[in-house]
């Protein structure tokens, strides 16, 4: 019995570290393996690796960009839930706004920091969710608790996980075409989707779209 507590006390978490900078993910990497119980077991840096090393390894956590160069970090939690609804996923991106941490656990992520959070936040964030709690940054759970008490709703709460995504890479400048060759969805799907969003919004033309987006902060002016 007492060796069975030895073991699990000696487990490690077995990370999988999703960030399209090698930089980046060199600098998380020596911060992570600085703590005892953390083991980065696989690196990617886009969305279709991150799926494939999910799979492949069965991480305890994935620490997850938002940004990411094919399928973006929301669309691959969706998918990764798809397969494990288990699965643990912080997101760490230098997005701000509360509409994208919403959008992030909305999609199955149990926790949220910031790129602008001190180190050692990373490390008790990834601790908190491995142990099954539910991290948000504080000055970011500070704000949504803020818009939750004054009652304000962005234009963006209507919109699915999906429909979110597209209606950034859309305020991104990214036509049909090449939206549904990044997310392997048909023409007509995205289009669809492109419709949807609009009248969810109000809005009409794409640039109108990348006007909301860009008031929002969502995407730079």
């Amino acid at each position: 019995m007492g060796s069975n507590k030895n073991e699990e006390a000696n487990k490690k978490i077995r990370i999988l570290l999703v960030d399209d900078h090698a930089v980046v993910r060199a600098g998380y990497s020596t911060l992570l393996r600085d703590a005892p119980n953390l083991e980065v077991i696989a690196e990617a840096d886009t969305g279709h690796a991150a799926l494939r090393e999910f799979i492949d390894k069965n991480p305890d956590l994935v620490i997850m960009d938002l940004s990411l160069p094919d399928i973006g970090g929301l669309e691959v939690i969706r998918r990764i839930i798809a397969r494990n609804r288990e699965a643990k996923i912080l997101v760490f991106s230098m997005h701000e706004d509360t509409v994208f941490v919403e959008q992030a656990l909305q999609a199955g992520a149990r926790g949220y920091i910031t790129k602008s959070s001190a180190p050692n936040v990373l490390v008790d964030a990834v601790q908190r969710i491995a142990g099954g709690d539910i991290y948000l940054d504080a000055e970011i759970a500070q704000r949504l608790a803020f818009q939750k008490a004054r009652g304000r709703n962005t234009p963006f709460e209507g919109l699915s996980t999906r429909e979110f995504e597209i209606f950034c890479l859309l305020a991104e400048g990214l036509n049909i075409s090449e939206i549904s060759k990044r997310l392997s969805l048909s023409y007509k799907t995205v289009a669809n989707y492109s419709t949807q969003i609009k009248n969810k919004l109000n809005v009409s033309t794409a640039a109108e779209l990348a006007r909301l987006a860009i008031r929002h902060g969502l995407v730079k002016a």
